[in-house]
Formats: structure tokens, sequence, C-alpha cells
């Protein structure tokens, strides 16, 4: 199987042009090939695919082999990837994902694709959607206790579950005990979620760090950040433009009141092309 390793911000996957190659079995081979011992390392598996609805399909497995709805960082590498090996010639495409049709603006230097701006669609966070078990409209500062951790917890999807909590100090946590407790909390969170946790630096600056469902940490997480920035406006901690640091780099993150859409511009890289054999794994 050919492929190609890309990042976002250090959040990396490996891509596989569906175009040329046949995957039977992603969920597996997404476990094989995330493996940073054994396999190609990586934080999931991402398949270019054709599509009857937009320009392009992307199917994205994390590196337990489920499968998620929607992955910021990848959609931007999925765009830069169709771009520079010639798949289109457009600047401005549209990707077919389960969490809906997403549209994308490519800027382009020299040939190849540098930054990409992603319309991320609308914040949801009326409880049944997200989905978190709460009987409010919304989970907005809500207290909850974890490992002996109290938090204050907004939850909002952007196609797929996050918990956003507010800490003093991002560097501080202690996210391999926390993270796994919110993640597998199927009492509130049936579908699991994502947990973002965020240090507000300023009206226009965040510190994040995320746990992402199904891969652990990561070093970014562009749904993740959406919906961290939809939190801290909801709780009066920001404006409508962010910065937001991750471990793994900078994304910018845009709210637009009056389409009420997430806005997010951040870089694309590509580490490498390879093939690897796959026999046995599907």
């Amino acid at each position: 199987m050919k492929f190609t390793k890309m990042h976002g911000c250090g959040n990396d996957y490996v891509y596989v042009n569906c175009f040329k190659e046949e995957v039977k079995n992603a969920g597996a081979v997404s476990r094989f090939v995330s493996d940073r011992h054994f396999g190609i390392g990586s934080d999931g598996l991402i398949l270019i695919k054709s599509s009857e609805v937009a320009d392009f399909k992307m199917a994205m497995y994390n590196s337990d082999g489920s499968e998620g709805e929607m992955c910021g960082n990848g959609i931007r590498c999925v765009a830069k990837y169709v771009y520079d090996y010639g798949l289109t010639d457009k600047e401005q495409i549209s990707i077919e994902t389960k969490a809906g049709i997403k549209h994308l603006e490519l800027q382009v230097n020299g040939g190849k694709v540098e930054t990409v701006t992603v319309d991320m669609g609308s914040p949801i966070t009326t409880p049944a959607e997200v989905p978190v078990i709460s009987d409010r409209d919304i989970v907005l500062a809500e207290k909850i206790t974890k490992g002996g951790m109290d938090y204050e917890m907004t939850c909002v999807s952007m196609g797929n579950p996050h918990a956003i909590v507010f800490v003093e100090d991002t560097s501080k946590v202690e996210i391999e005990k926390a993270g796994p407790l919110f993640e597998n909390d199927k009492e509130r969170f049936p579908n699991r979620t994502n947990t973002e946790f965020i240090q507000v630096l300023d009206r226009g600056t965040i510190n994040m760090r995320v746990w992402e469902r199904g891969a652990g940490e990561t070093l970014a997480c562009g749904t993740g950040a959406c919906a961290s920035v939809y939190a801290c406006i909801l709780n009066e901690k920001t404006d409508d433009e962010v910065l937001v640091h991750l471990l793994g780099g900078d994304l910018k993150i845009r709210y637009d009141r009056e389409k009420n859409h997430m806005f997010m511009t951040g870089p694309a890289t590509v580490v490498f092309d390879g093939e690897i054999d796959i026999t046995g794994i599907e």
C-alpha cells in the first residue's frame, strides 16, 4: 500500500489515495500503521476518496481503529494532498466528511499549498446532539469532578463531541490521568468525548492541550480548537478571533457571528511518501 505521511501542527496521519489504492479493513489497517514501534507511526489513518456530493471525500480512523466524524488538521492535509499531487487545480474545494461537507480555501505559494482555511460549520451545543447527557439546554460551565479534581465543563460539537475545561496552567495538567476519565464516562458521553484543557492568556490567545477520543493526547486538534474558542466566547473569556497555541503549533480560529460558523486557518505539511506491506492485516 502506497501512502503519504502528513501532519497539521503535529497531528499526524497516514494518508492513502484511494483513487489508486484499495483499503478493505480500514480500522485494522489504522491500528497497524499508527503503531509508532511496529508500524509507520501516526494518530490514525485518512483515506482520500471520490465523492458524489463534493470534490473529494475523506474517511478518518483513529489509532485504535475507530472511525471518527471529522478531523480539522486532517482535512487541511487532504486539501494539500489533492492539490500538490495533482488531483485538482482548484484553490477552493469541498470535501465530504461524516460531519457534513466542508468548504476549504487553499493558500498556495510556488505551486504548493502552505496553509488552508476551513469553514468548519456551526458549533452545536444542544446536549442530545453533542452528545452529552444533561437536563439543561446547554452544558455551560457545569461542575464535574474527575479523579478528585473539580472542573467546570462546557460541551460543544463540531461534528464530533468535545468537553472543554478551563485550567490555570496547561503545562501542569495530568492529562494521561484526566483525559481517559472524561473520554470513557459513558454515563455523560454516550459516544465518548474529546477533552480540551484550556488556559486563557488574553482576549485573543489561549493555550490548549487535547485528549482525543480513540487516540490519547495529540499535538493538535482542529475541531477541538474551534470548539474551545466557541466555549471561550460562550463563557465571555475571549473575543471572536483567537490564536490557539497547541503543542504542535498554532491555529487561527475565527467565529463569524453572522453566519454562526467557525473558520480555522493553519498549516499542512508532507513528511514523506512510502509503501508498506499490509498483507494479512486486512
